[in-house]
């Protein structure tokens, strides 16, 4: 019996342990499989074993693939990124960050809470990782919350500066910007919801970490990417699929799983990536015990239809 994709947080949860994608992929259960990246295919430095080759081979039993990615990058950036890798993006529809998503929401303002938000905003973002440009996008870039209609929230390192440049900051600094923001009440649009991410095997902070901390002080926040349905809704577009017929692979329980949960679709759990410490893994490939992956389900209110070490055959 296939395992269900809604669950309650209270009853028993179930989900199949795989060692890799294999059984899922020869079935063609999945017409379609929208793939995390950083923690599933890559770590930001290097592919991770196997990957390359399971792309491929996915690949050729007819599964449409797309990157789906809380990224605050454009897509064509994580195109590059990929290729860069050593990974071939031919093999994906295409690549849906929530920098994307976020970019062309500002751009074409017909959402009627985006036609809302005024064009003066407070820019939170990269600096070591090099800054994320608003170039099209019409906007007006302040440094007082005063003066601001909203906050953007692209990265955790840096305040965007009116002449483009990004002024590094810490991120208790920003958090204090959030603060005088918040007794404005201006919103907040955060163009990468997670609150860490892997690194080259070591945790950075991610946007998510200042949105949920806006949301304590009251203040407003959209979410543009994962958990939200607004990115697995348009994945589904680009792949010209139904809820059912597709399926979520991913690292973040909160995120990859709990967005597919609320999207309605199957999802597959990789416990190598950000949970690995929290389930007692210390190298790649190691299975978790399921007891400890059903304790964290619990922990996250989020249910994986399946879980395995790894993105591999």
């Amino acid at each position: 019996m296939r395992p269900s994709c809604s669950f309650s947080s209270n009853e028993a949860q179930l989900f199949q342990s795989l060692n890799g994608i294999r059984h899922l992929a020869e079935t063609r259960r999945f017409k379609a499989w929208f793939l995390d990246q950083f923690g599933v295919l890559h770590d930001g430095k290097q592919p991770y074993p196997g990957a390359i080759s399971t792309l491929k081979t996915l690949s050729k039993h007819g599964a449409k693939m797309v990157i789906i990615s809380n990224s605050s990058r454009r897509a064509a950036t994580t195109i590059e990124k990929m290729n860069s890798l050593g990974f071939d993006s031919s093999l994906f529809l295409g690549v849906i960050t929530s920098g994307e998503l976020t970019h062309q929401y500002l751009q074409r303002r017909d959402d009627s809470w985006f036609a809302a938000l005024g064009r003066s905003c407070i820019h939170m973002t990269w600096s070591d990782r090099g800054a994320i440009s608003l170039e099209g996008l019409g906007l007006h870039v302040v440094e007082n919350a005063e003066d601001a209609d909203f906050i953007l929230a692209h990265g955790t390192e840096a305040l965007g500066h009116p002449s483009g440049t990004a002024l590094p900051m810490k991120l208790e600094d920003l958090e204090k910007i959030l603060e005088s923001c918040a007794l404005k009440k201006i919103p907040m649009v955060v163009a990468n919801p997670d609150f860490v991410t892997v690194e080259a095997k070591a945790l950075r902070v991610m946007p998510g970490t200042l949105a949920a901390k806006y949301e304590k002080l009251g203040g407003e926040v959209k979410w543009m990417g994962k958990p939200d349905k607004i990115i697995y809704k348009s994945a589904m577009l680009m792949a010209g699929v139904d809820a059912s017929d597709c399926i979520a692979v991913g690292d973040s329980l909160h995120h990859d799983i709990k967005g597919a949960n609320m999207a309605g679709i199957e999802s597959a759990f990789i416990t190598g990536g950000i949970h690995a410490t929290e389930l007692g893994l210390s190298s790649f490939g190691e299975v978790a015990e399921s007891s400890s992956v059903q304790d964290l389900t619990s922990k996250y209110d989020a249910y994986p239809s399946y879980m395995l070490p790894s993105f591999t055959w």
